[in-house]
């Protein structure tokens, strides 16, 4: 396996003062659909758009390149795009001075637009890609770039395993500006680090399965604290030993407060809790339980919303990704900032093993709700063991 930090590409300085290598001419795209399966518990959109839609989704991706654009209008970017909902529209709407438009958007895009489009990009002498999607995107882009080119994702999607997204729209726009001599206080030297496309098997996951594979290595700018890193799974015994000291001390807590109900997202430190309690935990979504009994299964942002108009106490209950560094964003849409806004920053209790936490270097929040996010504070406390916790630093955001 090669390592994601084996070739740095350093931004070195000239004798104007500038970046040698500073990215001027930048291709920006949207990957319209993105995302839109996440809040309604479909896990993913690939080839579920209709059900999506008939299920109450709406586009968000928009809005989190929106953010993320209207940030860095003074940068003295020119961006190459396309036209509509694919990028013009989102440039307009942030007031970027000017932009060229070379692929034309039909009324609804697929990967083979998204592929389309950087082709016409490259041709167009782009130094850099920035896009607002998910892994799919991802994916899409790196058929069409490989390693010419950087890119750096807006994250949008619902699992966003690979290592190529920024950890929030917020720290997207703080890494393009740390790429513009233009908006900061002084030319900075940021490193191209080789970084992970990883493709996940959507299908799988919406059965309870995580099927990853290494699609491919791309550059990628790397700030420390706002980009992610790939999700790392952990299988040692020790690992097994620590999700069950953490699992006896959370039933406990469950049993002893039977007025509250609990609701306990995605992952095989979660599920732990539930085969303490004797029951069978949806895998990769979240389940709602009182006194170690299930109450509902495969929760979406609706079927909360109901629970929290009906009990007074709730609790949520969700782990790290490993190495990641995710709490709430990464395949966590149901958990919308009106439902995290209703269950409280202070009902969350976040979960982790030693070894998970020793190799995750920060945690980070990225509801679609930059002030939310910020309520968490500059650390935040991980359970880690049987009535054993650590304090964590949060990645924040420099805008």
């Amino acid at each position: 396996m090669r390592s994601l930090n084996q070739m740095f590409f350093v931004m070195g300085m000239g004798k104007s003062g500038k970046s040698e290598f500073f990215m001027e001419r930048i291709g920006f795209l949207i990957n319209p659909v993105a995302g839109m399966g996440g809040t309604v518990g479909l896990k993913g959109t690939d080839n579920l758009y209709a059900e999506a839609v008939k299920m109450g989704a709406k586009p968000g991706s928009w809005k989190r390149a929106l953010e993320t654009m209207s940030r860095i209008q003074d940068c003295g970017f020119h961006f190459v795009t396309c036209s509509g909902q694919m990028g013009e529209d989102i440039l307009v709407k942030a007031g970027i001075p000017g932009y060229d438009v070379v692929y034309h958007t039909p009324d609804r895009s697929f990967s083979s637009d998204t592929r389309e489009a950087c082709r016409r990009f490259l041709e167009a002498g782009v130094e850099m890609i920035l896009f607002c999607g998910g892994d799919g995107t991802a994916r899409d882009l790196f058929d069409v770039v490989q390693e010419r080119i950087p890119i750096l994702g807006i994250p949008a999607g619902v699992k966003m395993y690979s290592s190529v997204f920024a950890v929030s729209p917020g720290a997207a726009a703080d890494v393009m500006k740390s790429l513009s001599p233009a908006c900061g206080d002084s030319p900075k030297r940021i490193p191209l680090r080789e970084t992970e496309v990883v493709d996940v098997d959507e299908e799988a996951y919406r059965h309870g399965e995580l099927k990853t594979r290494l699609y491919g290595f791309a550059k990628s700018p790397f700030v420390p604290g706002l980009v992610q890193s790939t999700k790392q799974v952990f299988e040692e015994r020790e690992e097994e030993r620590a999700k069950e000291a953490i699992s006896r001390f959370l039933v406990e807590v469950i049993r002893g407060t039977p007025d509250i109900l609990y609701i306990l997202g995605p992952g095989t430190t979660t599920g732990s809790i539930a085969q303490q309690c004797g029951i069978k935990k949806t895998l990769l979504g979240f389940d709602a339980m009182k006194e170690c009994r299930l109450e509902r299964t495969d929760l979406n942002e609706k079927d909360m919303l109901g629970l929290l108009d009906r009990e007074e106490k709730v609790r949520l209950v969700v782990s790290i990704i490993g190495a990641q560094g995710s709490v709430l964003g990464r395949g966590t849409q149901q958990i919308s900032p009106a439902v995290l806004e209703r269950i409280g920053v202070d009902n969350i209790i976040i979960l982790a093993t030693p070894h998970k936490l020793q190799e995750t270097p920060f945690l980070f929040f990225d509801t679609g709700d930059p002030d939310l996010d910020g309520s968490f504070g500059d650390f935040v406390s991980v359970i880690s063991g049987y009535r054993v916790a650590q304090r964590k630093p949060v990645a924040r955001n420099r805008t």
